[in-house]
């Protein structure tokens, strides 16, 4: 990573580790932030609060995977960030969450998924409607949306740089547009965080390059 951020010109503190954790036992997520990971990124609501109560050491918890608005309440109470926000009505549902605790918490960090490269089984929201939902999310209370998120298709590294260059593209426009400073862009896992960190990722998810390949469950 840190030799990444200095081919692109920037310091290695310029990314941010995030510890894709999804199946890891939370010895697994324990050992990680011994190791000096500071931010835990988890696929599932249930699995994660399951977890958490496991893992003392202080870290932010970040939800890496769809997000159904039937389990918003209980994201809240599991997450310091969604990084999954693809849709006005899930927003809705997560702030009219925030408003409804006694007391709010701290706002909760959100950042909007982009779909690229078509795929069907993939989540997101399509670029053409990035600004609209952003301009939305600003109205509503307890959210602060920090920037973008992309998972390509699995695709060689440098097929997917077209991505990345694309997410980076719509967050300069966005940025832009609407004078936020939108600091986030979460692109690049294990087979391709380089090739992400040269685009201008501020934020990788890494889970098979930290804990090892997942054995069978």
């Amino acid at each position: 990573m840190a030799a990444a951020a200095a081919s692109s010109g920037r310091p290695p503190e310029a990314v941010t580790l995030v510890a894709a954790s999804k199946t890891r036992s939370a010895a697994e997520v324990a050992a990680a932030l011994a190791a000096g990971v500071d931010q835990i990124g988890e696929n599932y609501v249930q699995e994660a609060l399951a977890k958490r109560p496991q893992v003392p050491t202080p870290a932010v918890w970040r939800l890496i995977g769809p997000l159904q608005r039937n389990k918003a309440g209980h994201a809240l109470r599991g997450f310091n960030a969604v990084d999954t926000l693809d849709n006005l009505e899930l927003a809705q549902t997560l702030s009219r969450r925030w408003e409804s605790a006694d007391p709010p918490g701290e706002p909760l960090e959100v950042l909007i998924e982009v779909h690229l490269g078509g795929e069907a089984t993939k989540s997101g929201i399509e670029p053409a409607q990035v600004g609209e939902l952003l301009d939305r999310l600003q109205l509503l209370p307890g959210l602060q949306c920090l920037g973008l998120m992309t998972m390509p298709p699995p695709l060689p590294a440098e097929q997917v740089r077209g991505y990345f260059a694309q997410l980076r593209e719509l967050a300069g426009d966005l940025r832009a547009r609407s004078g936020l400073a939108l600091p986030v862009l979460s692109m690049g896992m294990s087979a391709d965080f380089e090739v992400a960190i040269a685009e201008g990722a501020t934020q990788v998810r890494l889970g098979t390059v930290l804990f090892g390949p997942r054995g069978p469950r």
